[in-house]
């Protein structure tokens, strides 16, 4: 069992380290918010949908159904036109208002986890990371001990990263973001949400 959790400790801390739209989000909203609790609703949300995926991949459930055309088709149909709807909706979102600083509103609860679902959920790489490569890795534990052991560490390195990231984007401050500098995150966030989109559909018309 032991050697289940450090697998997948150390595999799940290399996949999710890469500052992805997911990571990015987690690490604004923490910057942006005066209080670092009102950022929760992102971190938590993420850390209930990191962990969701990793537990359906665990169990074979999502490996199961990647094999399945339609089911395939379907959901990376919806993940397609998701991206490239919050794709259009990010390049268009100018910062939202302004306070008297010229700092920009941060998002409220309902927002947060809005936006957190679908780039969790609806994330190529994410799915990719999560389904593929962690389902791939837990097949090759027979026992469910082990399983056990290897899922828990993956979604402990989760939740700890997403909260460690918020944290880390609070201490940077409102200042790194203010004006031109959020506008600029949010056109590249825009331009990796429809790159996503093109990759995604790329997987499911190579996919064998």
């Amino acid at each position: 069992m032991l050697v289940a959790f450090l697998h997948g400790l150390i595999l799940s801390l290399g996949l999710i380290l890469p500052i992805g739209m997911q990571n990015g989000f987690i690490l604004t909203q923490g910057a942006l918010h005066r209080r670092w609790s009102r950022s929760l609703p992102a971190v938590i949300t993420a850390g209930i949908c990191d962990t969701l995926l990793i537990v359906l991949a665990v169990v074979g459930v999502s490996t199961a159904a990647l094999h399945v055309p339609w089911l395939r088709g379907l959901f990376g149909g919806v993940g397609i036109a998701f991206m490239l709807y919050m794709g259009i909706s990010t390049w268009r979102d100018k910062g939202g208002d302004r306070e008297a600083d010229g700092s920009t509103v941060a998002w409220p609860p309902r927002r947060q986890v809005g936006f957190t679902v679908s780039v969790s959920l609806l994330n190529p790489h994410a799915l990719i990371d999560t389904l593929v490569v962690v389902g791939g890795a837990a097949l090759a534990y027979s026992l469910w001990p082990q399983r056990l052991a290897f899922g828990l560490a993956s979604v402990m390195v989760s939740w700890l990263w997403f909260f460690a990231l918020s944290m880390v984007g609070h201490a940077m401050g409102r200042v790194v973001l203010r004006g031109s500098s959020l506008l600029m995150i949010q056109r590249i966030s825009a331009v990796m949400m429809w790159a996503s989109a093109v990759y995604l559909g790329y997987i499911l018309y190579t996919f064998s």
